[in-house]
C-alpha cells in the first residue's frame, strides 16, 4: 500500500507505534503503517491529531485534503523537498528569462497536442454517435502543432492551446455514452457525470504533480505556461497538461468498461457530483489504472526540469530543456 483513502465523515485519524488508526465514533476501522504510505488523500470534514500531522511530515508522506461536497482541494502536504536552493533559484531564472519561459511553454503544448492524437488514435465514437467531431479533430490538431513555432508570445501560445482544446473536447464527447450527456469540457462546476469525473482525475494528478515537483526542490508554485496566481500550483499545472489525455482515455475506460454508471452520480444545483459509491470505484481504479505511469512521468520530468533549473543557478551550462512527449508521458501508454 502506497496511498490511502479515507471517505468517511466525522473519522478520526491518529497514530499509534508508527500506524495510522482511521476511528469512527471511537471504532477502529482502519489502519495502514506509516512506513508504507506515499500519500494520504482525505475528502470530508473529518479530525486529525497533532501527533499523525507531525508523523507525516517526518515520514515525507504527502497529504492531500479535499472538501466534502464538491471534491475541491482544500490543504496539502507535499512532502520533504530536498534543501538545495540552487534548484529554486535555477526555475525563477528561467521563469524571468522570456524566451526561456516560452521555449519551456510550447513543448508543454507540443507534447499535450501530441498526446492527444494519439488518444484520437486509439477512441471510436460511441454507437449512433455522429463521427465528424472525432475525424474533424484528427485532421485539425496536427494543424495546431504546425502553428506552434510561430507563437512568439504566452498569450499566442495559450490561443492555439484553447483553440485545439476546443476542438479535442468536442471528439471526445462523440466517445462517451450518450446518456452522459457531454458536449464540453466544464469546470466550475462540472455540468454532467464526464466532466465531474476528469475534474477529479484532473485534481488527483494536479496533487501529485506538486508533490513530485516539490520533492525534487521545484516550485510547484512556478510555471511557465501557466501564469503566477495566488494558490494556483502553476508549474503542477504545467506538467500535468501533457498528461491529460491519458487521464481522458482513463476516464472513458471508466464508463466504458469498469461500472461507472449515470446513477452514481447526482445533481446540486448546477453541479453534477460524484457519489460515495462511484468514489470507491474511482480511487481504486485511479490506483490500479493510471495513477503509477502518472507519477512515473511526472517524476521523470520534474528531474530533468531540476537539473536544467540548477544548471542555469550554477551558470555552468546552457540548460537542457526537458522534452515531455517521453513514452511515459504519452498517452499511448495507456490501453
Amino acid at each position: 500500500m502506497t496511498t490511502l483513502y479515507v471517505d468517511r465523515r466525522d473519522a478520526s485519524l491518529d497514530v499509534e507505534d508508527g500506524t495510522l488508526v482511521v476511528r469512527l465514533a471511537g471504532e477502529r476501522i482502519a489502519t495502514a503503517p506509516l512506513a508504507l504510505l506515499e500519500r494520504v488523500v482525505l475528502r470530508g470534514r473529518m479530525t486529525l491529531s497533532t501527533s499523525l500531522i507531525a508523523a507525516l511530515h517526518r515520514n515525507g508522506t504527502g497529504l492531500f485534503l479535499l472538501s466534502g461536497r464538491t471534491g475541491e482541494p482544500s490543504g496539502s502536504l507535499l512532502g520533504h523537498p530536498p534543501g538545495d536552493a540552487l534548484v529554486r533559484i535555477g526555475q525563477m531564472r528561467l521563469h524571468g528569462d522570456p524566451a526561456q519561459r516560452l521555449a519551456m511553454a510550447q513543448r508543454v503544448v507540443r507534447a499535450k497536442l501530441t498526446a492527444s492524437l494519439r488518444a484520437l488514435d486509439k477512441i471510436e465514437p460511441s454507437p449512433g454517435a455522429d463521427r465528424r467531431a472525432l475525424l474533424d479533430a484528427r485532421r485539425a490538431l496536427p494543424g495546431f502543432l504546425a502553428r506552434l513555432p510561430e507563437a512568439e508570445t504566452i498569450a499566442a501560445l495559450t490561443g492555439i492551446e484553447g483553440a485545439a482544446a476546443a476542438v479535442y473536447f468536442r471528439a471526445l464527447g462523440a466517445a462517451f455514452p450518450p446518456s452522459l450527456r457531454f458536449s464540453a469540457r466544464s469546470r466550475r462546476p462540472p455540468r454532467d457525470p464526464a466532466n465531474a469525473l476528469l475534474s477529479l482525475g484532473y485534481t488527483l494528478a494536479t496533487f501529485e504533480a506538486a508533490r513530485r515537483a516539490a520533492l525534487t526542490g521545484l516550485d510547484p508554485l512556478i510555471g511557465f505556461l501557466h501564469a503566477l496566481a495566488p494558490n494556483r500550483p502553476s508549474l503542477a499545472c504545467d506538467l500535468v497538461e501533457p498528461a491529460r489525455p491519458r487521464i481522458d482515455l482513463w476516464a472513458l475506460s471508466l464508463f466504458r468498461e469498469h461500472g461507472l454508471r449515470a446513477d452514481h452520480f447526482s445533481r446540486h444545483g448546477e453541479a453534477c457530483l460524484l457519489g460515495k459509491a462511484g468514489r470507491a470505484l474511482v480511487y481504486q481504479a485511479w490506483e490500479e489504472q493510471c495513477a503509477v505511469l502518472l507519477r512515473r512521468a511526472f517524476g521523470l520530468w520534474s528531474r530533468a526540469l531540476a537539473r536544467a533549473a540548477r544548471s542555469v543557478a550554477e551558470a555552468a551550462e546552457e540548460p537542457a530543456i526537458p522534452d515531455f512527449e517521453t513514452q511515459d508521458g504519452g498517452a499511448d501508454a495507456v490501453s
